[in-house]
């Protein structure tokens, strides 16, 4: 097979000055599944770990109900899952088998009542032992966690679970509703599990989740993906994001004097992966250059072809035109504010976390006007209420650092178009 994963190049500037000092430019590369990749679908190896104590009675409880038997219309018969239940104790509901096995599944899940506490791990524990009994290298094998509320004294043991499943390439989604959880511990729980983690603001929220889980665990054909830039003497790295699906910081490995390596993971059949690449290059005369070559290495399960290729390189131009200098790609430079509007509220909250109240207060503004500026105005405007609140009190609302930090995870979930010549 050739061609199953593209590469697109982007720069902010296809042109930069002719200086005597290095030059700052962003390099956006993308990796996109080609439309007949994208066109198959994974098989499910799929767990649902659910919270039932006490906080989750009412609307919390019924909607659970409704995302779960949405979540599980969107499976193929021959997909495998279980249902494990947890409060202060944990209940394999429905023990993993295929979907066409699964006969008492609904009226169990309808019978569902909530009480008790919350002990997270025992239901990570179960769950994941229930998926790690029918790991299949060729099915999207993950956990689907939900939780409302604090889970006392066994976080190191839920760490401890986390780990192990990434260790068993088992990757955890994370979901904490409301605003009484422990957003430190389920964000590294996601990671930990090569997952993610994120907030459903209300109950009515979970039942779209659900089912948008599921559809992309199906759509997650491409594994094991490693974006390698070989850079030529001279180009230095700065930072790494990943812009698409979510924003983050994915950082970089060397792994030579000119080489870097950044761990990718599974990259989506729709969306694909885009990163955002800061790099600093050295003094160059007039004239094109090839300062980089962008190269994805990959798997495809499904059809069983490992240690896949694409590669792409990256030319800038050095110009004494300066009117060509100040040229930028509009859609690049999109990203960038948007990354630097995600690097604000972080900071933000761990100045705040740290007790650097004025520090933490000062980018939550700056944070506030990138925000604006984006017309992004709901998320403005919960920038600065934290910022106020911060100044009156010296604390952080609990919803409001929680709506900052998920939220501006998704600033970039649509990539700017980009003009087809690059």
């Amino acid at each position: 097979m050739a061609g199953e994963l593209q590469l697109r190049i982007s720069v902010n500037k296809q042109q930069v000055p002719v200086t005597r000092t290095q030059q700052l430019i962003y390099v956006l590369v993308s990796a996109q599944p080609s439309q007949v990749i994208a066109r198959t679908r994974m098989g499910l190896n799929f767990g649902f770990v659910l919270d039932r104590s006490g906080s989750m009675r009412g609307s919390k409880i019924e909607r659970l109900k409704e995302a779960v038997s949405l979540a599980v219309s969107r499976m193929n018969p021959e997909d495998r899952l279980s249902v494990t239940v947890f409060n202060d104790s944990a209940q394999v509901l429905a023990a993993s088998g295929t979907l066409g096995e699964q006969r008492t599944l609904a009226s169990r899940v309808r019978d569902l009542r909530a009480g008790g506490g919350t002990q997270m791990a025992r239901g990570l524990s179960l769950g994941l032992r229930e998926v790690f009994r029918h790991y299949d290298e060729q099915r999207s094998n993950q956990v689907l966690l939900l939780t409302d509320g604090q889970t006392y004294g066994d976080e190191s043991q839920c760490l401890k679970l986390a780990r192990e499943a990434g260790e068993h390439h088992i990757a955890i989604q994370a979901l904490g509703l409301g605003d009484d959880w422990n957003e430190d511990l389920l964000d590294q729980v996601g990671q930990l599990s090569g997952g993610d983690s994120d907030l459903v603001e209300s109950a009515d929220e979970i039942v779209p989740l659900f089912a948008q889980t599921v559809e992309r665990s199906q759509k997650a054909i491409v594994r094991n993906a490693r974006l390698t830039l070989r850079l030529v003497p001279g180009v230095v790295p700065r930072q790494v994001w990943q812009v698409t699906p979510l924003l983050a910081n994915l950082g970089y490995m060397p792994i030579g004097e000119h080489d870097v390596q950044i761990d990718l993971g599974e990259l989506d059949a729709d969306q694909g992966k885009a990163v955002l690449i800061e790099l600093l290059l050295p003094p160059r005369q007039a004239g094109s250059y090839r300062i980089a070559q962008a190269q994805v290495s990959y798997d495809l399960p499904l059809h069983n072809q490992l240690g896949l290729e694409s590669r792409e390189d990256i030319i800038v131009g050095f110009t004494g035109d300066a009117q060509l200098a100040r040229q930028y790609d509009p859609a690049v430079m999109n990203l960038v504010e948007k990354v630097t509007a995600y690097k604000l509220q972080t900071r933000a909250l761990d100045e705040a976390r740290m007790g650097n109240v004025a520090g933490a207060t000062q980018k939550l503004r700056a944070a506030a006007t990138r925000l604006l500026e984006l017309g992004e105005t709901g998320l403005a405007q919960a920038a600065s209420e934290e910022a106020d609140n911060l100044e009156k009190s010296g604390q952080m609302t609990s919803a409001g650092t929680k709506k900052l930090r998920y939220q501006t995870r998704k600033l970039t979930q649509k990539l700017p178009d980009l003009p087809d010549d690059h």
